[in-house]
């Protein structure tokens, strides 16, 4: 097993106090709460009001973070959002947050990799703080999803909420504990299945843009279900390999929230049981690159992690992206 050259220290999350129930669904679409729960396990989503943006709510996070920490705002060099919903397509939201945030000596930038985001930023973190041009990196997932979700679709209308969590990279303190092995992955042949038509370059904004709905998410559900399993199975075997660990080691499995079958199924391939997986789709709904931090920081104020455990953490998304990363926390 490798020396970790980089740790996580704190943690923190935002999740607006807004929340859309399926029996609210049940008003909109020809749906029910019975059927939202078998499928996806989702009781409810957290919705945000206009105040409530992607730097303001990642802004909040990151405020906890450095608290946990101890660390001074004036001391983050580094600050990486992962996020498929930026504020404005320009600047990037990253530096609107290092202004609402103070971080006056940080290098700001957004990161694109849907639902992988956080554990792509993690990773970039690390070599950062591994090469020695970073010492405190905050890496951070923040998502409006419900600004891009089409409430007219009852296939995905029903899946995404809004939120933040982040957490503080630093280098390690060569006591074993930090970040054992990282993966990522992604393949673009397959983008067509969970994208969003229009709104960028190809297809700047126009009347058609709203009228034929181009402008929200699209996903193929049943091809991106098993694309899913698939990739979110690999990331784990890889992550546990180049860690030099088996799935009984972990202590807990933090994976992506889309769905809690996918979760069970990811659960179930790695040998990890469900007592020691960790499970919030059904409050939060998938909030993309959010939903890794936002678990995150739950177990960790929880008391689930703590000093030594072995944390799993793996996702998949559009792109598609995949990707995992084993933590010695």
């Amino acid at each position: 097993m490798k020396q970790p050259v980089a740790r996580l220290v704190g943690t923190g999350r935002y999740t607006p106090s807004k929340i859309m129930t399926n029996a609210d669904f049940e008003r909109m679409l020809d749906t029910s709460d019975e059927w939202i729960r078998e499928r996806t396990g989702i009781r409810e989503r957290r919705i945000a009001e206009a105040h409530e943006t992607v730097a303001f709510m990642a802004k909040v996070a990151c405020e906890q973070v450095l608290e946990a920490a101890g660390v001074s705002v004036e001391d983050v060099d580094t600050l990486i959002l992962g996020t498929a919903t930026p504020d404005r397509p320009l600047p990037a939201t990253a530096c609107d947050l290092q202004a609402q945030l103070g971080a006056s000596n940080a290098a700001a930038f957004d990161l694109g990799a849907a639902c992988s985001g956080f554990l792509f930023g993690l990773t970039v973190a690390e070599a950062m703080v591994g090469n020695g041009s970073a010492r405190n990196v905050l890496v951070v997932g923040g998502e409006r999803l419900t600004t891009i979700t089409d409430y007219q679709d009852r296939a995905t209308a029903i899946l995404f909420g809004d939120g933040a969590g982040a957490t503080l990279v630093q280098p390690a303190a060569g006591d074993g504990r930090g970040i054992l092995a990282t993966y990522l992955r992604s393949d673009g042949r397959l983008a067509d299945l969970l994208y969003r038509p229009g709104g960028g370059g190809n297809h700047p904004p126009d009347q058609g843009l709203l009228e034929d709905r181009s402008y929200y998410m699209k996903m193929a559900g049943r091809e991106v279900f098993k694309s899913a399993v698939l990739s979110m199975a690999d990331a784990c075997d890889q992550a546990l390999q180049r860690a030099g660990i088996a799935g009984q080691d972990v202590d807990i499995l933090i994976p992506h929230q889309a769905n809690i079958r996918i979760i069970e199924a990811t659960a179930k391939h790695a040998g990890i049981p469900m007592d020691k997986v960790y499970v919030n789709v059904d409050r939060y709904g998938n909030t993309s690159a959010a939903s890794i931090p936002i678990a995150l920081d739950e177990c960790v104020r929880a008391g689930r992690i703590t000093a030594g455990s072995l944390v799993l953490l793996v996702a998949f998304g559009g792109g598609f992206t995949w990707g995992s990363v084993a933590v010695r926390w």
